[in-house]
């Protein structure tokens, strides 16, 4: 089963891309084209400046009756208090009546410093314990959203007789991972987390084969833990800009790349290589080409200062046409 869903770049508010209210209307047209599954909003908390993410996912709750809300990733869920974030996020399951979806990752920014002063800001986290508090965390919330009393004592947090209610709608509230590991040996321990600890796994396409290669390395490691490959989500978080000149809409979606995460942080190549761009026609094709890797799910964030406009041929014209060629 093959999916698609929206990601509202909440921090374009920030670099003239629309108003936060304008951004976040989004999700509604997009749920109301019955096209969309899921709506994705972005997390830092200081590391990349932006609306914070409990609290735009609690607007879109009330936007929004159907499509499952999510964010990818919650890169502040290391430096997070996870109690007071485990009853978060099971208000916001509460709220919008068993639609959460939640992707972690260990929220590494080394350009700047900038997760270093993150984490400095935010309870003394410094980065190397970043990926320990993920680790640790993701079973510790699970084991707080049972709305039952716990008695946790682990490296990084430490809980006597707690008990959060409400518990989540959802009786097994998923958790993904993401992250976009070297393959090979150096990425084995990203992909074996996911393998043991999450739901599902979504990540972006580094290079024209990075997704079924990320794909053919976790396959064994899900074996290995006695988990069904084929029903193992593994996502896309993909972007788009639709035109009638592909060279100069990739040219938009590296100048929004650079405000978005820092002069340069995507050159030319990568740009394309993550972007469906020009017209329709070579924007179906370029999902076609994801999809044919083995995910199961790709959102698109739109990578331009006209996100209304192309939201409209994207929901008018791409996904019908993609919908029609499967």
């Amino acid at each position: 089963m093959r999916s698609i869903g929206l990601t509202i770049p909440q921090r374009g508010a920030l670099f003239g891309v629309g108003t936060h209210r304008q951004l976040m209307e989004m999700a509604a047209v997009a749920e109301a084209s019955g096209l969309v599954d899921t709506i994705w909003v972005g997390d830092s908390l200081t590391s990349k400046a932006r609306a914070e993410a409990i609290a735009c996912l609690g607007v879109l709750a009330g936007m929004t009756e159907r499509v499952r809300l999510a964010v990818g990733c919650m890169a502040s869920f290391p430096v997070r208090d996870p109690a007071l974030f485990a009853l978060q996020w099971a208000s916001l399951d509460q709220l919008s009546e068993g639609r959460m979806l939640l992707a972690v990752c260990n929220g590494l920014q080394k350009r700047d410093g900038a997760s270093a002063r993150e984490g400095g800001n935010f309870g003394g986290v410094p980065d190397k314990d970043r990926v320990k508090r993920v680790e640790e965390f993701i079973p510790l919330v699970r084991r707080l959203w049972t709305g039952k009393p716990i008695t946790f004592n682990g490296q990084f947090a430490s809980y006597q007789d707690i008990q959060l209610e409400p518990a989540p709608v959802q009786e097994h509230c998923p958790i993904w991972l993401s992250a976009n590991p070297p393959l090979g040996p150096r990425g084995e321990r990203v992909l074996r987390r996911a393998a043991t600890l999450a739901d599902g796994f979504i990540t972006i396409a580094l290079t024209p084969t990075y997704l079924r290669d990320c794909r053919d390395q976790l396959a064994p490691l899900l074996q290995e833990q006695g988990r069904d490959v084929d029903s193992f989500p593994l996502a896309a978080y993909h972007s788009i800009n639709v035109g009638t000149d592909r060279a100069a809409c990739l040219e938009e979606s590296r100048r929004f790349y650079d405000h978005y995460y820092g002069e340069g942080f995507f050159d030319a190549d990568a740009t394309a290589t993550i972007t469906a761009a020009g017209t329709v026609d070579q924007c179906v094709d370029d999902l076609r080409r994801v999809f044919g890797q083995g995910v199961s799910h790709v959102t698109l964030r739109i990578a331009s200062w006209r996100q209304p406009q192309q939201l409209d041929v994207v929901l008018g014209q791409v996904l019908p046409a993609l919908n029609a060629s499967r």
